[in-house]
C-alpha cells in the first residue's frame, strides 16, 4: 500500500506523507476509521480561540473591578 501511495504522490507532485495524511483525514471524515474529523478539529480550534479571548476579557474585567474598588475606597 505504501508503494502505491508513494507512486501516486509522485504523479501528483507531492510528498507521500501529505497524501497519506489526506487519506487518513478522508477516512476519519467518512467514518471508515476512527479519528478526529475535519469538522470536529475546526470546532475545537474555534472553541480554543474563543476560550482564549474570554480568558483575556475576564482578566481585563478583573483588573477593572480592582481599580474601581480602590476608587470607591478613597475618601
Amino acid at each position: 500500500m505504501m508503494s502505491a501511495v508513494r507512486h501516486v504522490a509522485g504523479l501528483l507532485g507531492m510528498s507521500a506523507e501529505t497524501l497519506r495524511l489526506w487519506q487518513r483525514r478522508y477516512e476519519a471524515d467518512a467514518g471508515v476509521k476512527p479519528g478526529l474529523t475535519t469538522d470536529a478539529a475546526a470546532e475545537i480550534k474555534r472553541l480554543q480561540k474563543e476560550n482564549a479571548e474570554l480568558r483575556k476579557a475576564n482578566e481585563i474585567l478583573k483588573a477593572a473591578s480592582v481599580f474601581f474598588a480602590k476608587e470607591l475606597d478613597r475618601p
